[in-house]
């Protein structure tokens, strides 16, 4: 059979260096892709540590795997909200007041 057909016998050794240049390059690849990302985003563990306490105080439990992405992503989010908020042009969320005809008993 010609090329279209079944591999013949002749055949096979060029599919076998193929096969084998094709594993070589997805392990390439493979080792390679965390260095790269990891070179895009290089944190200190001092960074890494703090951003787990920040997830931590925003309900974060690392032991608890029984609600694991939901929990983390969760802690996430607040800690964006927090993070924006201490960010925000503006505003102070510290010194933030609010104002009401109400008194302290509650009446108008």
């Amino acid at each position: 059979m010609g090329c279209l057909g079944a591999p013949t016998a002749n055949h096979e050794p060029l599919l076998k260096s193929h096969m084998k240049s094709l594993i070589r390059m997805a392990f390439a690849v493979a080792l390679i892709a965390p260095a790269l990302s990891h070179a895009a985003e290089s944190l200190t563990h001092a960074q890494v540590r703090a951003e787990l306490i920040q997830l931590e105080e925003a309900g974060y439990n690392p032991a608890d795997d029984n609600d694991y992405p939901h929990n983390l992503k969760h802690a996430q989010t607040i800690v964006a909200q927090q993070n924006e908020a201490r960010t925000a042009y503006g505003s102070d969320a510290a010194g933030v007041s609010q104002s009401s005809n109400k008194t302290q008993s509650g009446e108008k």
